[in-house]
């Protein structure tokens, strides 16, 4: 069975982006060379990315042409991904396949052979899985700042999902990696 882990960036103050799309300037404030090796190690243990629509046209429009780190670009590019949205028909980045409803779709996913799939970013497709109760592992890297506004990585929710503590790895800017199993994922 794969395993489905969600890894971002956010704020001491729970934001995985400021208050403009794409302002992700604080992750400056983690990025060294622990979390490179981090990022790089990601990529040997994942076999699929899932984005939200918004997510996706981010990181399409940016990987493409990344040069500064070469090995997490080649994985980028090189990985299979899929886009859920409702509104795209396709998508043109490598590798990369529209999904309308990724509850189902995940499901299925997880019943086969393979390695871990990956939600990066995409909060509103983060808060779908974790409600439905797919998400296996939450990996956030906690950036000392404080923004003061911005889009929640976490949304909203009805009830308490309350988590357990797998690990924590601090790191030499002060950031911290933090990972959590979802007590419905137990």
């Amino acid at each position: 069975m794969r395993k489905l882990v969600v890894w971002n960036l956010m704020t001491l103050d729970g934001y995985f982006e400021g208050t403009k799309p794409w302002d992700l300037d604080f992750h400056m404030l983690a990025w060294g060379d622990e979390l490179e090796h981090y990022a790089t190690e990601l990529g040997k243990e994942g076999g699929l990315l899932i984005f939200g629509r918004k997510t996706y046209e981010g990181m399409a429009a940016y990987w493409p042409t990344a040069t500064e780190t070469p090995d997490i670009a080649a994985y980028m590019n090189g990985i299979a991904k899929i886009a859920a949205s409702r509104t795209m028909d396709k998508a043109e980045w490598n590798n990369t396949r529209v999904v309308r409803d990724i509850v189902p779709e995940v499901r299925k996913l997880k019943e086969e052979p393979g390695k871990t799939m990956f939600v990066f970013g995409s909060a509103e497709v983060t808060d779908t899985l974790l409600k439905a109760g797919l998400v296996d592992e939450i990996r956030l890297c906690l950036v000392p700042v404080v923004l003061g506004g911005g889009n929640p990585h976490f949304k909203p929710a009805a009830e308490r999902i309350p988590m357990k503590l797998l690990g924590t790895t601090p790191l030499k800017t002060g950031a911290v990696i933090l990972r959590y199993e979802p007590a419905k994922a137990a």
